[in-house]
């Protein structure tokens, strides 16, 4: 897996990285998140919450989009923002889970963890992105 990065006016690099289409996936883009947040000098026990919400928008890509196709990463005036690209239609429900079942909190979890989230549809599918506020290290207070 190669990331590429861009820049854009007024943002730190956008880090685009392909997803694999298999259960790796979400591990791929922890990964991949975790060393970007580190070159950036994020680090913290927020950036804990990003890699969990990481995970779970790579797995509802995985298990409810047709084909996870990518992850990109933009930091830009203390804002980070996720998206996670698939090929499917159907549009993310923020929906409440059974105290009894062990799974579909996922969403849930990105809604709690995140200043904001949401999806749009573009060309080829979709995207669901989040936003978290992080200051870097070396920011004044």
């Amino acid at each position: 897996m190669t990331m590429s990065k861009t820049r854009s006016e007024g943002t730190l690099p956008v880090v685009s990285l392909p997803l694999p289409v298999d259960v790796t996936a979400p591990a791929v883009a922890r990964q991949a998140v975790r060393a970007t947040l580190a070159s950036l000098g994020l680090d913290g026990p927020d950036v804990d919450d990003v890699l969990l919400a990481t995970s779970e928008l790579v797995t509802n890509a995985f298990e409810h989009g047709e084909k996870p196709d990518r992850l990109d990463v933009e930091y830009a005036d203390g804002r980070l923002t996720l998206r996670v690209y698939d090929s499917g239609s159907n549009r993310p429900k923020l929906k409440e889970p059974s105290p009894m079942a062990a799974r579909s909190r996922g969403l849930q979890l990105v809604h709690a963890l995140s200043d904001d989230w949401g999806h749009e549809l573009c060309e080829g599918g979709k995207y669901v992105w989040a936003v978290f506020s992080l200051r870097r290290a070396d920011a004044s207070a």
